[in-house]
């Protein structure tokens, strides 16, 4: 019994000793990251987004224009007149 106590205390010992130098491994690995591209991102620095120009549309007319119902009117008018003779 003292064997398999030895060997679970041994294996908690070397997860936990595993678990430390995963996390200081990664806290190390952002630390040289930041480094690395905080005098990146003053050399390259990002662009900045163009501006549209905002046009603005003028107000839209309630209804159709008398110029349109106009051509439409005479439009059909023809129409009319073509396929009535046939």
């Amino acid at each position: 019994m003292e064997s398999l106590n030895q060997q679970f205390i041994e294996a908690a010992t070397l997860m936990i000793a595993g678990m430390v130098f995963v996390f200081a491994f990664l806290g190390l690995l952002v630390v040289f990251i930041n480094m690395v591209l905080v005098p990146l991102s003053k050399k390259f620095p990002d662009p900045q987004p163009v501006q549209k120009s905002t046009i603005r549309k003028p107000a839209q007319v309630q209804g159709i224009q008398p110029n349109v119902v106009a051509a439409i009117s005479a439009a059909v008018a023809n129409f009319r007149q073509k396929h009535n003779k046939e």
